[in-house]
Formats: C-alpha cells, structure tokens, sequence
C-alpha cells in the first residue's frame, strides 16, 4: 500500500521531450491519484530541447493536496555536443606500432563553434563545479579536445589560451 500522507518520488529515464505514461510510471501516479497528464505535460515542456537524448527526471508528489515538482537530470557533455553537431556516434581509429602499442588516431571528428560550446556549459553549470561561465566553459572545450573535435578550426589548449587572454569574452555572458 502506497502511503499517502508523505512526498513520495518517482525517478525515470525518458526521451527528451517525449515521455509518456508506462509501466514504470503509471501505476503509482494512479495509486496516488496524481494528475499524470499533466506532470508528463511539465516533463516535455521541460526536456524539449534535449530531444533525441535520455533524460534522468525525478517527479516528488505530494499526493495529500496533489502538488508535485519536475527535476530535470542533464545528460552528459560529450552527449550534448553530439547532439550540437549531429554526430551519431565518435569513433576512434586505432593502429598497432610494430611494438604491438595501440595507438588511437586523435585526428579531428568535427569542427563546433564557440557559440554552441557557451550553449552547452550553460546548459550544464549548475552541475559543473565552476564559480563562472567562463569556467564552465573551459571545462566543455576539455570535452571536446578528448573526443576529438576542434573548435572553430583551432585545438582546445589554443582556444583556453584565447579564452584566458578574453578574446571570447563578447560571447561568454
């Protein structure tokens, strides 16, 4: 028996902008007599823009006067770029040396741009542990220096180097 009188959680994995009731979801917000229609409402209308991509979202309810808050999850950056450049998967090519040491080819994938790049880290500061933008920033161009993708044509330690001097500063507010 569900109790009624105390918050209760319902955690999901979902598709951005896509959820809808299932066999996860629906029993228990029926027990509750929650209003499903309108969290899964809440929940599309705030994952719309991670279309495409696996969302964490966690509902708390309070069933004794039906009130309940939406707590949108982010995915990861490396996720969040691919989406920003429609890459559907960042393979990596590897070669054997004669010595038989794997060596993975970090020859650029993709090319993005600095907007995107202050796009995605303010989608991503409030759970980033940077004091700033700028911060958070720096901490997407190392992301994207790893998978590899340069950003706007230049590599990520140049970049870091432009963002420290402020050449950047005009599109990091």
């Amino acid at each position: 028996m569900i109790n009624m009188t105390k918050k209760q959680t319902l955690e999901l994995l979902i598709q951005g902008g896509k959820a809808s009731p299932g066999p996860n979801s629906a029993p228990k917000l029926s027990a509750l007599k929650m209003n499903t229609g309108e969290i899964f409402k809440s929940i599309n209308d705030k994952t719309k823009d991670y279309e495409g991509m696996q969302i964490p979202v966690k509902i708390e309810m309070d069933p004794s006067d039906k009130t309940f808050d939406i707590i949108i999850g982010t995915p990861p950056v490396s996720a969040l770029i691919k989406k920003e450049l429609d890459l559907k998967l960042a393979k990596f090519a590897s070669t054997k040396t004669p010595e038989g040491v794997e060596e993975i080819d970090k020859t650029p994938i993709a090319d993005i741009k600095m907007d995107q790049i202050v796009k995605i880290a303010k989608m991503k500061q409030h759970v980033l542990f940077c004091k700033t933008l700028k911060a958070s920033v720096k901490q997407i161009v190392g992301t994207c220096a790893s998978m590899p993708i340069t950003i706007e044509g230049k590599k990520a330690v140049e970049i870091v180097k432009e963002i420290n001097e402020g050449k950047h500063d005009n599109i990091i507010q």
